[in-house]
């Protein structure tokens, strides 16, 4: 698990603020934007109202330089239990572009999104999860995917990232009948990064989140748009694709590519500019 550590990148931090609407709230923690889906009484079900305001949460952040890492939890006992069907009973309507929560088909956003779930990511809430990069969980959150035992399927991603990273016998144990996993098994097929054993979800995606921003953030964006598209490459050939991809292109010709080496030259720290 990552350790804290207040030293290094200091005086890149920006003033922190918040900002919140009926279902969703958002706050700048330096270079990490926290985002707090806050309908209890739901479950932390979204809504179309409660959709179109984290994907432009989303928008927001893919767009704004200095936040360089998002983290996504939920408020009360769950993170998300997906799709409020009282809006709309078939959950197949109001899915803004960027796919359920303005996430699971957002797949050009290269920054970072950590997860941090605190109890019940079942449905869309799951499908969330399974966009993200790092999953923190406490040890009673719970994951599934029940679509099947009201007619539909998990067509946020669901069916698809689910047999990338679990492999297809243990996600057909899911999919299939609707089974719910808690974190531990979700450690042991793949999904789950960290369980965090106190509980403290959002402290722990913090840990994460310094830790990410000690490295250069062109860097991890460039290491993220690699893994993502050409994952499904054969590996003699993504060796060879991946220094054409464009990211490793802007990394290289970047102020963060010379930074670093002289840092390290200079033995002090990387002064990151992410450009």
């Amino acid at each position: 698990m990552p350790q804290r550590d207040d030293e290094g990148n200091g005086d890149q931090k920006v003033a922190g603020s918040t900002m919140s609407n009926d279902a969703i709230k958002i706050e700048h923690r330096g270079r990490v934007t926290l985002m707090t889906i806050q309908r209890p009484e739901v479950m932390n079900a979204l809504d179309d109202a409660a959709q179109r305001s984290l994907s432009s949460a989303f928008d927001d952040f893919a767009r704004d330089d200095d936040q360089w890492v998002a983290i996504l939890t939920g408020t009360g006992q769950a993170f998300c239990s997906g799709h409020d069907l009282r809006s709309d009973p078939k959950g197949l309507s109001g899915l803004p572009e960027a796919g359920f929560g303005g996430l699971t088909a957002r797949f050009g956003l290269d920054k970072p999104v950590l997860a941090a779930v605190n109890g019940f990511a079942v449905g869309g809430g799951f499908e969330l999860v399974l966009a993200c990069d790092i999953v923190v969980a406490a040890p009673d959150a719970v994951f599934g995917l029940p679509e099947v035992t009201v007619g539909v399927a998990a067509l946020g991603g669901g069916i698809l990232r689910l047999t990338r990273l679990a492999g297809h016998q243990q996600a057909m144990g899911m999919l299939l009948t609707g089974r719910r996993v808690r974190a531990a098994e979700g450690l042991a097929m793949g999904f789950v990064t960290e369980i965090v054993d106190d509980g403290d979800v959002v402290a722990a995606a913090m840990r994460w989140a310094d830790c990410l921003n000690k490295a250069s953030p062109m860097a991890v964006r460039a290491t993220k748009a690699v893994a993502r598209d050409h994952a499904g490459h054969d590996l003699v050939a993504a060796m060879a694709l991946q220094w054409e991809h464009p990211a490793i292109g802007r990394l290289l010709s970047s102020e963060d590519a010379r930074e670093g080496p002289a840092a390290f030259r200079e033995k002090r720290l990387p002064r990151w500019t992410g450009r």
